[in-house]
């Protein structure tokens, strides 16, 4: 069930309409506990087992780390690493392709389960939920709320990562009259919109650097569409984020934002504070932190940078493609962390605009490591780029049709703090009502979120 299908329009509304039943204001935890593991199991009831395993087996850790944090933290955080590494890496050791994977069958059976959506995500929010608790010595939770944080279905198969510190404490009786209808409605109208119209149909053009497609095109159309891809990952999942920020306001909760204009970064590291800022503050609290940060000298902060962003990388999947996304990254924060100071000291309007393209130029080609997840494939691709073109007969690809639809997403990322901008909030019935009858007239053909595979 995804967020843009009728069945799921269907279920919030039925799911909203119970949750604010007055009779039922005591049990609205447990009601959107089991709202969410019906989307969760909806389609793949055979994970639920799963989930359940990694909630109640996160819980008993929680409790266990409370009286003891040295022995049973390590155990716990362990526990949900292996999970994750077990569904998610195992087939780099494994050929999927064998008759049979192993010789016990229940081994087999789990071997053979597919990838369980949004398991990157639920582990992540294991672990935050262990770590945050434990570092308070709180008092342990109630199991239902333990399942609300893991799997509120808004944020469960994509994020925004929340972490325990910041969702727990709303849990507490909601209340209609409390609900902020309007900005709920505009996070979520703006979600659909960037993911309808924006998103899906940018997909009609990407799709062409997929293998063999890509091989077709000339080399200015591959420069084309690395940077259609850019503007098309960044409105699925901007959408989808959008989405489950305004659906988790109808239920009375908060979920942090996670995108913050990232394309206008000057730096790379200006980049990872506004792209999947959910992310990037987990990797930063719960690894680099720990594995000492900035505190132990450069050497060592270029190593915890390589680290982080490699890990970084191979969660979201296991390939050498993402490890690889991951580790340009971090040699891209290392390149520029000693010459950040002397660059931001010059004041200058077109060097600032200069660095921003750069950071965005090679933003967009590092994106061709997500859009081919076979490294051969993405290196090709690369290649071609500095390749002249022999093709005779290229794909055509229409550039008005490619403008059109990335305007949204350069309007929403140079307008901010102008005077246009001010414009556009006078105007903002008739700009929501122009969005929502382009996501309806113009909407692109249906493509899952970009970001369900991690």
């Amino acid at each position: 069930m995804t967020f843009t299908s009728w069945q799921f329009g269907v279920f919030v509304a039925i799911v909203f309409a119970v949750y604010y039943l007055p009779p039922l204001r005591t049990l609205q935890v447990q009601w959107l506990v089991f709202a969410s593991l019906f989307f969760y199991g909806y389609g793949q009831p055979q994970l639920l087992p799963l989930l359940s395993v990694a909630v109640f087996g996160t819980y008993l850790f929680l409790i266990l780390a409370l009286r003891n944090r040295p022995i049973w933290l390590p155990v716990g955080i362990a526990f949900n690493l292996v999970l994750l590494a077990f569904f998610k890496y195992k087939f780099l050791f494994i050929d999927p392709g064998s008759s049979s994977l192993s010789g016990v069958a229940p081994l087999d059976f789990l071997l053979r389960l597919p990838l369980p959506i949004g398991i990157s995500f639920f582990v992540f929010h294991n672990i935050s939920l262990l770590v945050d608790l434990t570092r308070r010595k709180d008092s342990p939770p109630d199991l239902a709320s333990v399942f609300l944080y893991i799997i509120f279905f808004p944020q469960l198969v994509s994020g925004p990562i929340t972490r325990a510190e910041m969702f727990m404490p709303q849990i507490a009786p909601k209340y209609f009259a409390d609900i902020a209808f309007v900005e709920a409605a505009k996070w979520i109208l703006t979600g659909f919109f960037f993911k309808l119209y924006v998103a899906n149909n940018l997909n009609e053009m990407t799709s062409y650097m997929d293998f063999p497609l890509y091989e077709t095109l000339q080399t200015q159309d591959r420069w084309l569409l690395i940077f259609l891809y850019s503007y098309q990952i960044y409105a699925d999942f901007f959408g989808y984020s959008a989405i489950a920020i305004g659906l988790a306001m109808l239920f009375g909760y908060r979920l942090p934002v996670n995108f913050n204009l990232p394309y206008i970064s000057s730096s790379f590291s200006e980049f990872w504070t506004r792209w999947h800022i959910s992310l990037s503050n987990w990797l930063r609290t719960y690894l680099y932190i720990p594995l000492g940060g900035n505190r132990h000298g450069a050497l060592r902060t270029y190593l915890n940078l390589m680290v982080v962003m490699g890990l970084g990388g191979l969660w979201h999947g296991a390939g050498l493609s993402y490890l690889m996304w991951g580790l340009l990254h971090g040699l891209m924060l290392v390149i520029e962390r000693p010459l950040l100071v002397p660059l931001q000291s010059i004041d200058s309007a077109v060097f600032r605009a200069l660095r921003t393209s750069f950071v965005f130029v090679c933003v967009s080609m590092l994106w061709i490591f997500f859009k081919l997840p076979n490294f051969d494939h993405a290196v090709s691709y690369l290649s071609g780029m500095f390749t002249p073109s022999t093709n005779l007969n290229p794909p055509k690809l229409f550039y008005s049709l490619a403008v059109l639809y990335s305007l949204p997403v350069i309007i929403q990322h140079f307008v901010s703090g102008s005077a246009f901008e001010r414009t556009l909030r006078r105007a903002e019935p008739y700009l929501y009502g122009s969005m929502a009858a382009l996501m309806y007239l113009e909407a692109g053909p249906e493509t899952s979120f970009i970001y369900f595979q991690f």
